[in-house]
């Protein structure tokens, strides 16, 4: 947990840089996907509430340090004020003249969100000018943003080394949700890891079977392994360079006592296509013609039949190819067992990454899961065991001030 909370800090009167992700879904020059902005609410409202200057600080997309017209922030601004329900400014940069003559004008309680940080070159470079002048115009920094807190840019990282540093209420809430789940978490814990490729996931593998009690690998990820184990898989999307790590990943969970589940049955077809011509099958009777697309029901519902000793549960991933249907029946079932459990009191549950969020939100119990990060890379990257520079400043910064 970083050293301090909005709870550690009195902002009435002050001018809070508030770092935040903007950094949303667009479509046809509107916000297709508010989630994000949504949760931001809190904090605005509390610090606006409380009587602070809020100067929203956001990236949006890859400018590369160049401004882009299409890439600006204006119309996110907009949708937030929509959201937040009252007027929100914006300044045409986040520095400068421009910048700080939009400052100056603000009044206790107002917000205003600055122009996109990237399209200046000293944000991804985390240029110590361009901190220090992000910096020139706030009193207190706040980062909001746990999605951004992987990245050591000037507004995620540099800037906090200027002034006092707090973390918001969705920082916040990110970071207990997370350490509920792997850092000192009720026992048993069970990982569900899926997804396309092991490539992506060996670092989280490799942490994950130190330390919890049960894996779970489905999607496609999971060919490699029942490949690495001698299983024939017909045409499924598979890494054969990665049989000798997966086999490695296999042998480090056996000594760590990590129980490790794979498919026993599975959905195959010829071809990816909505509504196909599917097979159930064991593992060893994979047909050399079809793709293995979801775990099968018979898996699904053995791990389902263990929620009842389970106390803790990390998701990331979807079992199978969710986007077309019916391989979606696996993901689905599971994510209903685990709402439900986790509605009743019997499991903490915590998912996160971008395929994770879509899927339980087709699923219809994104809204049932004790906490679901939104936060992609920097979810993964904590779950890697990896140190997220945005986090470790807050806990450094100014740690000799009150």
């Amino acid at each position: 947990m970083p050293g301090r909370t909005l709870d550690d800090v009195d902002v009435k009167g002050k001018r809070v840089l508030l770092r935040a992700d903007l950094n949303v879904p667009m479509r046809d020059g509107k916000v297709a996907d508010a989630t994000r902005l949504e949760r931001l609410l809190p904090t605005i409202r509390e610090l606006s509430g409380k009587g602070a200057k809020v100067i929203v600080l956001s990236h949006f997309d890859r400018p590369k340090g160049k401004v882009v017209p299409e890439l600006s922030l204006k119309p996110v601004a907009e949708a937030l004020g929509g959201i937040l329900g009252r007027p929100v400014g914006f300044a045409p940069d986040c520095v400068g003249p421009e910048a700080e003559k939009a400052v100056a004008g603000m009044k206790d309680g107002d917000v205003l969100v600055l122009e996109n940080t990237r399209f200046h070159p000293g944000e991804e470079k985390n240029d110590p000018e361009f901190a220090a002048q992000l910096a020139r115009l706030g009193d207190i920094y706040v980062n909001d943003a746990f999605s951004a807190a992987h990245r050591a840019h000037a507004s995620t990282e540099g800037v906090a080394k200027h002034m006092p540093a707090f973390a918001g209420r969705l920082m916040q809430a990110e970071l207990q949700a997370l350490e509920k789940a792997l850092g000192h978490p009720q026992r048993p814990v069970a990982a569900i890891v899926a997804g396309s490729k092991v490539s992506t996931k060996l670092d989280l593998l490799n942490n994950l079977v130190t330390k919890v009690d049960i894996l779970v690998i489905g999607g496609a990820m999971a060919n490699t392994f029942l490949a690495a184990q001698g299983h024939h898989i017909g045409k499924s999307l598979q890494e054969p360079e990665l049989h000798a790590a997966a086999l490695e990943i296999l042998k480090t969970a056996a000594a760590k006592g990590c129980e490790v589940i794979l498919p026993k049955d599975v959905v195959v077809a010829e071809k990816l296509e909505p509504n196909a011509r599917t097979q159930v099958v064991r593992v060893d009777a994979i047909p050399p013609n079809a793709m293995v697309l979801d775990v099968g029901p018979e898996t699904v519902d053995a791990f389902i039949k263990r929620l009842p000793e389970i106390k803790t549960i990390i998701w990331n991933g979807p079992l199978g190819a969710f986007e077309t249907k019916p391989f979606d029946a696996s993901t689905n079932t599971l994510a209903k067992a685990i709402a439900k459990a986790t509605k009743e009191g019997k499991v903490i549950s915590v998912g996160g990454g971008g395929d994770t969020v879509s899927a339980l939100k087709l699923a219809g119990v994104h809204d049932d899961l004790t906490y679901l990060s939104t936060a992609g890379g920097a979810f993964l990257e904590w779950m890697e065991g990896k140190i997220l520079p945005g986090v470790e400043v807050l806990s450094k910064a100014f740690s000799n001030l009150g």
